[in-house]
């Protein structure tokens, strides 16, 4: 096989003319080609950017640009079709986006790469595909607190144990359990907003790190592609690398420790000892032995998955400690350790939408008498009303209940912001409503629109 035919079928941008030893080649590839699909199509948007940007420096001929603009959108029509491949011996999707150009257009097309590194042409890549899950999640979360919200207002009416160390405490009502979380996604949509900031900001034109001697139009590029600004400085923006995913791993976490904490509640709601909620059969799963199983592996699954994503910020931690400044292989890494896990996330906001959609509360919980001791604060608060001091109150009623004298009454009268009579769901709504309406995705979604026209 002659020299120019082997070239063709390795493509790779550093290339100088030397085969790579093939041990070296996989190793150092690892998993980018399978990881880099899912970046493909804001590696289109980047180079249409970028080559918009050399035109408008002279850098590009106007004739070149639109021979280069038709072939940028037929390919980003083939990734969205499921239709693009890195090919063998193709490195990674920056190498086989400048290959299909060059195949097409010939010389026009190595001409993209003119004022720009593989680094900041990763970088920018990367920030524009998490700014889109974020999206993504985001759009998933409101999908979620809509459906608690609904059910917080549809069941607010039946009560449900409230406990403290797992012991029964004081009467609690799935209109509050179901409004807690929606209002923890509150905080959580706080925590993605920050990381949409950070991942929000152009490192295009930093090049290797260091800038570069072309007289490069950042600012163009930075609104071409509907970022919120730059990363000015171009040595920060190469070490913007780890710690944007590092902020979108922090958000995904603290989402994880809601959904986890969540489905753990239902696994032991779900229980025969507790018998507050059950699914519809098709949402459970039985045991290969015992006939009567209806287990909640939707759940299950969901806690372990969310409890792996909690582990996520330090994963990424760790893989960036004692990094100097500047580019390291390291980082490559960064793709194969959080792609999956957004993929894990959106998976389990999904399921957890399905399983609230279709669950059943038992409205006749407290209808149990071992649940009667619930209601003793009540008792208490009740005698402290007509006059009696609070710690008299409680010996009087602990003599009750030590004597098997204690009988509740069960009327609730709870008044107080975000009571068992005061859910205060509308104020949540607009808490959330104002955080999910700072991320302002519209205009990132006309921008992009704009620049695939």
């Amino acid at each position: 096989m002659s020299y120019m035919v082997q070239k063709k079928q390795t493509m790779k941008l550093w290339e100088k003319g030397i085969e790579t030893n093939k041990l070296v080649e996989q190793f150092t590839v690892g998993l980018d080609r399978e990881m880099d699909q899912y970046i493909a199509a804001f590696d289109v948007l980047g180079n249409m950017a970028h080559i918009k940007m050399l035109e408008s420096i002279g850098l590009l001929e106007k004739a070149d640009l639109d021979k280069l603009l038709e072939e940028l959108k037929k390919i980003y029509k083939t990734i969205e079709n499921g239709d693009f491949i890195i090919e063998d011996g193709v490195e990674d999707v920056h190498s086989q986006v400048e290959l299909l150009l060059t195949k097409k257009l010939g010389d026009i097309g190595k001409k993209v790469h003119s004022g720009r590194s593989r680094n900041d042409q990763v970088l920018v890549d990367v920030k524009l595909y998490l700014r889109n899950e974020i999206k993504e999640i985001v759009d998933l979360i409101q999908i979620l607190f809509k459906t608690l919200i609904s059910q917080s207002n549809k069941y607010k009416e039946v009560l449900i144990p409230g406990y403290t160390h797992l012991q029964i405490a004081m009467p609690s009502s799935f209109g509050l359990w179901f409004g807690a979380y929606a209002e923890s996604l509150c905080d959580d949509m706080e925590f993605m907003r920050a990381a949409y900031k950070v991942v929000n900001q152009n490192p295009l034109g930093s090049a290797a790190g260091y800038g570069s001697s072309f007289p490069i139009n950042r600012t163009m590029t930075t609104e071409l592609l509907g970022f919120e600004t730059l990363n000015y400085n171009v040595v920060y923006a190469q070490m913007t690398r780890g710690k944007s995913e590092q902020s979108v791993a922090f958000g995904m976490a603290s989402l994880a420790g809601t959904l986890s904490k969540m489905a753990m509640d239902m696994c032991v709601y779900n229980s025969q000892n507790f018998g507050f909620v059950s699914f519809p059969d098709e949402f459970t799963t039985g045991s290969s032995i015992m006939p009567h199983k209806k287990n909640p592996d939707v759940w299950e699954l969901l806690r372990g998955k969310c409890n792996r994503i909690k582990s996520l910020p330090n994963e990424i931690m760790l893989l960036q400690s004692n990094l100097p400044s500047g580019y390291h292989r390291d980082l490559q890494l960064l793709k194969e350790i959080i792609i999956p896990y957004i993929y894990d996330i959106k998976q389990c906001l999904q399921l957890s939408n399905l399983m609230f959609e279709n669950i059943k509360v038992n409205d006749k919980i407290l209808d149990d008498p071992k649940y009667n001791y619930l209601f003793s604060v009540e008792e208490v608060n009740a005698l402290v009303l007509q006059g009696v001091p609070f710690r008299d109150a409680y010996k009087q009623v602990a003599v009750k209940i030590n004597g098997g004298n204690f009988t509740p009454d069960k009327n609730i009268k709870h008044t107080h912001e975000g009571s068992i009579g005061n859910l205060c769901n509308k104020e949540i709504s607009s808490k959330f409503n104002k955080v999910h309406n700072e991320f302002n995705f519209n205009k990132v979604d006309k921008t992009l629109e704009d620049l695939l026209m």
